[in-house]
């Protein structure tokens, strides 16, 4: 059944000028005209306003994301929740758990709800938005990059941080860098290995695909990994961990074996959580993980209010910093 965006979307005017039409308010003639022009091509029925109305679709939008007990995505959120809010916009949390399933529930959700758009940390890169594109929702995919769809983006470089992080750790004098990334259908994971890839072979350091492990982005995945690495017959000297509570699982195998850092060295893709153990003596990849929902919220706010310009990818800018 036609919604009230694709009569906007037709009649060339808003949604709210849509709902004023069918309600009896103050609307130009041609407008007015437009709009029931569009609605009779569409076969759109006016009680379809009222249902819009009373669910304030034009005043939501869904955010997904994978994980909200990682802090990286509580401080994601909270950008996208202090746009949407300046804006008049409320913000529905969808927590997918890196499950496919979950996340297309919630994209269902988002579409038969009539919410006005969609923000997306994918859980992979088998996400369906084939019927939100169909429907006219807008989508910024942020995090991680649109598999497959021409969708404006906002993302990190995750690739150079990755490089950068393990570069780090060869300048501090370590030759057998291991890598510890998340998921293989996860293109933050696969990219930040290849940057660590890139690293080790253009600085000819010591490695092996036994280097190379792919865990769960949580801390038990990293500790796991951790515990694989420094059980080799030549364990590493030092590890990069692509995200945050990896790194911590990592920190906590290397606390119960008596080698934290600078003992082994480390360097992780992300701000280490507070409960993280201490004493460190870690690289940081450090993320602009607010910046990157309030980017991502402001280019979905005008995708609503009608900004038509092709889609564009923002790629925000990540910093080493040194943590002691």
């Amino acid at each position: 059944m036609p919604t009230i965006y694709e009569v906007a979307a037709r009649a060339g005017v808003s949604p709210a000028t849509v709902s004023r039409v069918f309600n009896g308010q103050n609307v130009s003639a041609d407008k007015s005209r437009r709009v029931r022009e569009a609605a009779e091509t569409l076969g759109f029925t006016p009680n379809r306003v009222a249902r819009t109305l009373r669910l304030q679709n034009s005043e939501v939008i869904a955010l997904v994301i994978p994980d909200i007990e990682n802090p990286f995505f509580t401080s994601l959120a909270r950008g996208v929740e202090d746009v949407a809010q300046a804006a008049g916009y409320s913000v529905v949390l969808c927590n997918t758990d890196e499950d496919h399933e979950k996340e297309s529930r919630y994209l269902d959700i988002a579409l038969s709800a009539n919410m006005a758009g969609v923000i997306l940390a994918a859980a992979g890169d088998h996400s369906d938005l084939d019927a939100l594109i169909r429907r006219g929702r807008p989508i910024v995919a942020v995090d991680r990059g649109p598999h497959g769809y021409d969708i404006d983006a906002v993302l990190v470089d995750s690739r150079a941080g990755g490089r950068a992080a393990t570069e780090a750790l060869a300048a501090q004098g370590f030759r057998r860098i291991a890598c510890i990334t998340g998921p293989r259908d996860v293109e933050t994971a696969t990219l930040r290995a290849e940057g660590w890839r890139a690293a080790v072979t253009g600085l000819r350091l010591e490695h092996d695909e036994q280097h190379l492990i792919y865990a769960d982005f949580r801390i038990d995945g990293g500790h796991k990994a951790m515990r694989q690495l420094v059980e080799l017959p030549t364990p590493p000297d030092a590890v990069f961990v692509a995200n945050n509570l990896m790194g911590v699982g990592a920190l906590q195998l290397l606390a119960e074996r008596g080698l934290l850092p600078p003992a082994v060295g480390m360097a992780v893709f992300g701000d280490l959580p507070i409960f993280a153990p201490t004493p460190l003596a870690v690289t940081l990849v450090s993320l602009p993980a607010r910046h990157l929902g309030v980017t991502a919220a402001d280019l979905l706010l005008k995708r609503i209010n009608g900004d038509d310009q092709p889609p564009r990818t923002i790629v925000l800018r990540n910093q080493i910093v040194a943590s002691s």
